[in-house]
């Protein structure tokens, strides 16, 4: 999508999970250790999980109960008691540990980048313990003015509502303002329809964006190392 602003950006808010900080432990290994732990034979794989997870995070549901709705609907598709769902459901809460992660590469670069001219914020889908044990385990609790815990204190992403909480907790407008995100249907949905633009990090080789961000690129460490903010140029 090209930039047609003229305007430079005052603030740059991030996404967290997957932009700027990702689980030591993959998902597809915690749901074989909850398997395990829960003396359960495997029946349904990760792709199962993560294609209906979203469909269960209805405002006023934890994780935690959106995670064992989801596993128990997964178990009575295939034919099982949901209850064998929830036990499943529970062993995985067990075994994740929010403050296992780690920054993803360029992320730290990023924001030093960024800091000495633009206020910084963060707009997350996910609770406040959680996604605060997040930010603070991967050191980067320190580095925003604002953090939005989307769901919680506003409506989810893709809503334009939690952008809109940022910029006005920031004092920025819209149209002088960018979202960085790696999801298509959260953050660069959410951000057009917030009015911001969006930087799509990181980019999918091969696959077309749908919505077409305003930037892509394949890593933060290759935002940061561009030489030139890309919202410059």
């Amino acid at each position: 999508m090209p930039d047609d602003h003229a305007t430079d950006v005052d603030a740059v808010l991030f996404d967290l999970d997957g932009t700027l900080v990702e689980y030591e432990r993959p998902t597809a290994q915690l749901l074989d250790l909850a398997f395990e732990s829960a003396e359960i034979d495997p029946f349904f794989d990760v792709t199962d999980y993560l294609d209906r997870f979203g469909d269960h995070l209805t405002p006023g549901v934890t994780i935690r109960e959106g995670r064992a709705n989801c596993f128990a609907e997964i178990a009575d598709d295939y034919g099982y008691d949901p209850e064998r769902g929830r036990a499943v459901a529970e062993a995985f809460a067990a075994e994740r540990d929010h403050s296992r992660v780690e920054r993803l590469s360029g992320a730290r670069e990023t924001l030093d980048a960024l800091a000495a001219d633009h206020a910084l914020g963060v707009v997350t889908n996910g609770p406040p313990e959680m996604q605060t044990t997040k930010l603070e385990a991967a050191g980067l609790a320190d580095r925003f003015e604002t953090v939005v815990f989307a769901g919680h204190d506003a409506a989810a992403k893709p809503d334009p509502e939690p952008f809109e909480v940022a910029l006005a907790d920031l004092g920025a407008k819209a149209d002088r303002a960018i979202h960085v995100g790696n999801s298509l249907s959260s953050d660069v949905a959410g951000a057009h329809a917030a009015g911001l633009r969006s930087v799509w990090v990181p980019a999918e080789e091969g696959v077309e964006p749908d919505p077409e961000p305003h930037h892509a690129f394949e890593s933060l460490e290759s935002l940061a190392g561009s030489g030139r903010l890309p919202w410059r140029d």
